[in-house]
């Protein structure tokens, strides 16, 4: 029986390594996002806490190099907080990059897989009609030499 080799198999191979890779990055990218996330989330909760020590140092005696403190770092926070929120942005347009190149590499592997599946069909069906005519021919040949043996005879 003849053996299924389809033609374009290292491009699948290629293909196929291009997604995995492509996963990889996609993931990288996520995990990157969550850390930018994660460091977001840490600026805006020591903002809520230099608020609440302002509003604190406020109630108490005035010290005003207490309060000039605490809104310095109100200040420097609120710059870090929109940087990190740049970053965030950043990080959210890297993962859409990924997760697009991913999407792209997914369809070509998959278009490669349907391809592959047409060629091997094709090749079920040529194989079926190859073992026909061969049945074809033994059961002519069969025929022949019966009608051959019923002549000789009569």
């Amino acid at each position: 029986m003849a053996k299924f080799v389809y033609r374009m198999q290292s491009i699948l191979n290629i293909k196929e390594k291009m997604e995995e890779q492509a996963k990889l990055a996609f993931a990288a990218a996520n995990q990157q996002l969550m850390t930018e996330e994660e460091r977001l989330q840490r600026l805006i909760q020591r903002r809520i806490q230099y608020l609440a020590e302002g509003a604190v140092l406020r109630q108490m005696v005035l010290d005003p190099l207490k309060l000039q403190e605490n809104v310095a770092a109100l200040d420097y926070i609120k710059e870090a907080i929109i940087d990190q929120q740049i970053r965030v942005k950043r990080a959210q347009e890297a993962l859409e990059r990924a997760r697009q190149v991913l999407q792209e590499y997914m369809i070509e592997r998959k278009t490669h897989e349907q391809l592959k599946e047409a060629a091997f069909e094709e090749f079920k069906a040529e194989l079926a009609k190859e073992e026909s005519k061969e049945v074809d021919e033994l059961v002519s040949y069969v025929y022949g030499q019966r009608s051959h043996e019923l002549a000789e005879n009569a």
